[in-house]
């Protein structure tokens, strides 16, 4: 059990080294000594868990659906907008959500991952949508699958914009502008009038599952603070 939970924690700090290179060098750019420094192991610890750079370039691409973690909400489209906003606020932020859009958009000079990151992200918020439809909060003509297809395509040009054109430093009010646009055409308007849109809304909500992580964990100092949990930058 302590081998398996090491082997964990050394993939997991492989994955965390190799986004940054990634994210500074590009695929073509990138090698394997430069995530072997970062990541303070061995080269044979590397080759253990990926056989090739492309194997550990498609683990970054993959690790991203671990950064896209939200509170339950009783209203599922501010689920939903949610997802986007929280993403938006970690991508500048975290190198392996940073790296995955790199790799998986084709951001340099480099193959296709199985369609990239994309499929997951339309698959999350399809079933986000769906609930919000099974709960009366979509209008009649919504259709989750469409929707989360073209909101998912929306907000992967909005960041290749931003990154182009700001190095993502207006990503956050670029998306907030994005959902006051899109969700008055699929929201109902009791459920419109309640959504948080605002550009600060990924960085409270990053907040908030700080503070719980905090208060799951329990005191862990002698001035009674939690453990440190993801939170704004």
């Amino acid at each position: 059990m302590v081998r398996q939970e090491r082997a964990v924690r050394t993939r997991r700090l492989i994955l965390e080294a190799a986004a940054s290179v990634f994210d500074e060098y590009g695929y073509e750019g990138a090698t394997i000594g430069e995530v072997v420094a970062r990541a303070g192991v061995t080269r044979g610890a590397v080759y253990f868990h990926f056989a090739s750079k492309r194997e550990l370039a498609q683990g970054v691409v993959e690790e991203q659906f671990g950064r896209d973690e939200i509170p339950e909400r009783q209203c599922k489209l501010q689920e939903f907008v949610d997802l986007g906003m929280v993403v938006a606020h970690l991508m500048p932020r975290d190198p392996v959500l940073s790296a995955g859009a790199r790799l998986s958009l084709g951001q340099d000079v480099f193959g296709d991952f199985s369609g990239g990151a994309a499929p997951g992200w339309i698959q999350r918020a399809e079933s986000v949508l769906e609930t919000a439809g099974r709960r009366g909060e979509l209008l009649p003509q919504v259709v989750p699958a469409e929707t989360a297809w073209l909101v998912t395509g929306a907000w992967t040009g909005v960041q290749i914009q931003s990154q182009k054109m700001s190095g993502r430093a207006d990503l956050e009010r670029r998306i907030s502008a994005l959902y006051q646009h899109v969700m008055p055409s699929i929201a109902v308007p009791g459920v419109l009038a309640t959504l948080d849109l605002a550009v600060d809304r990924g960085a409270r909500v990053v907040a908030e599952l700080a503070a719980a992580r905090v208060a799951e964990s329990g005191p862990t100092g002698p001035d009674g603070a939690g453990a440190a949990g993801v939170g704004p930058a």
